[in-house]
């Protein structure tokens, strides 16, 4: 377990980065061989990605819920060309399984997969981890004190610390 770090802390990006969710449902419990090898796909993909900075990958969270069986990944790029390129490209390890996924489960609805893709402009995005190990996007890039001009969420996005008028 991560060490709990006192405090009120954010995370520092000043670049426009992605953040991509992925994630796993098993509809059918006793359809082991088909999502066990969906399940077991995944740690090959991690393993490369940490290994070689230069696929654009910054790093991950992940969650399962026992029941129904689901998992969820936060994972955060550089950029979508980085994600993308990793997705489809032969020497990666995603093409082989991704196409063995629809050539065993395709539509038989055994097994669910899904995503999503945020595209975040520099400047655009604000995070806030109090009494957390370091966490999320602040793991993934630079974990710095939530004082100052971090110290609230409109601050951290940029604006004064008057909350504006909903229109």
């Amino acid at each position: 377990m991560s060490k709990v770090v006192p405090g009120r802390f954010s995370a520092q990006i000043d670049e426009s980065f992605v953040v991509f969710l992925i994630g796993m449902r098993v509809n059918n419990i006793w359809a082991v061989n088909k999502w066990l090898p969906t399940a077991q796909a995944m740690g090959p993909m991690l393993n490369v990605l940490h290994q070689y900075s230069e696929k654009g990958f910054l790093g991950q969270e992940s969650f399962f819920r026992l029941f129904p069986i689901t998992t969820v990944m936060i994972t955060y790029w550089k950029s979508f060309e980085h994600l993308e390129y990793f997705a489809r490209n032969a020497d990666d390890p995603h093409l082989k399984p991704w196409r063995e996924f629809n050539r065993s489960i395709g539509n038989d609805g055994s097994v669910g997969i899904w995503h999503e893709t945020y595209l975040i402009p520099a400047g655009q995005s604000e995070s806030i981890y109090a009494n957390m190990p370091v966490f999320g996007l602040a793991a993934a890039t630079t974990h710095i004190p939530a004082v100052g001009k971090k110290e609230t969420a409109r601050r951290r996005l940029g604006g004064n610390n008057t909350p504006a008028v909903p229109s």
